[in-house]
């Protein structure tokens, strides 16, 4: 087992040493996975069934954006292309914000775990802080889970990544290589594997965890905090093969982004860092 892959064993959210031992992993991989947490596994199901069902439909196409703007139904059309690559990825996705509204064709079982999922990371960057060395701590501008206390930046995004047809483009994949913009991403497992995080020594690693279980990762903006004691680790979706590319996989990332206003370093507030890489991300599509 790669010293990296020992680093991102699952922790069982209910031992009392998962706390420093999170931060550990997070430190050392930009990851963390966490089981036995609060959010039963047959929440996931149920979440993705009716987004699956969705995404399957018609009633998508009523909430595509205009004007530019990032909430509702993206296509694959509109799909992102990543930071060095030419093509765009393989997916569509359905972005919400608390103030946005949800599609009425979904229960309210997505907008509750929204909510839930948001408190949740409050915990989770109290860990996060805890650990943090006297003189990193003393360079932040408040406590790290103060930051997302009534943000309205922080965003959901369902993914439907579809069965693969055959004739993708050249060198097209679920989701190239990225790091994430934000403060940390909640990432509940995926209803099909894929997910990759590159190790220290420079080679891909699965990023383990059963259905059910909790992935947590740095964004940009947690490393730009804290001067880069956490950092940013480089992901990716690979391309299934075999029965598995015949299959849709379902993925529900949850964005926690800090108030608009919160000062992340004496270069950025959250907001001129995030608009700094809109623009770059705009340039790109």
């Amino acid at each position: 087992m790669s010293e990296s892959l020992s680093a991102l064993r699952p922790l069982s959210y209910k031992d009392p040493e998962t706390p420093r031992r999170f931060s550990d992993s997070i430190r050392e991989t930009g990851f963390g996975v966490l089981t036995d947490h609060p959010f039963p596994a047959q929440l996931f199901e149920d979440i993705y069934a009716e987004w699956l069902a969705f995404f399957d439909g018609k009633a998508k196409f009523d909430y595509v954006p205009s004007d530019g703007s990032q909430i509702g139904y993206f296509s694959p059309e509109a799909a992102e292309t990543a930071k060095g690559e030419t093509v765009r990825d393989i997916k569509e996705y359905f972005h919400l914000y608390k103030h946005s509204g949800f599609p009425k064709e979904l229960s309210d079982l997505t907008a509750q775990y929204y909510d839930q999922a948001s408190e949740f990371a409050e915990a989770l960057l109290s860990w996060l802080d805890a650990e943090l060395p006297a003189d990193v701590k003393s360079k932040l501008s408040m406590p790290l889970m103060d930051m997302i206390v009534d943000t309205d930046k922080t965003l959901l995004r369902v993914l439907r990544y579809p069965p693969l047809r055959g004739d993708e483009p050249p060198g097209a994949m679920r989701a190239a290589a990225h790091e994430d913009i934000n403060l940390i991403t909640i990432l509940p497992a995926a209803s099909e594997a894929g997910l990759q995080v590159i190790g220290a020594d420079g080679e891909w690693i699965a990023v383990p965890g059963d259905f059910g279980a909790l992935i947590v990762n740095v964004g940009d903006m947690l490393q730009e905090a804290t001067g880069g004691f956490y950092r940013s680790t480089t992901h990716r979706v690979v391309n299934p093969t075999g029965e598995a590319a015949k299959r849709s996989r379902i993925s529900m990332p949850l964005f926690l982004h800090p108030r608009r206003e919160v000062v992340l370093s004496e270069r950025h507030t959250a907001d001129s860092y995030l608009q700094e890489r809109l623009r770059e991300l705009r340039a790109r599509t």
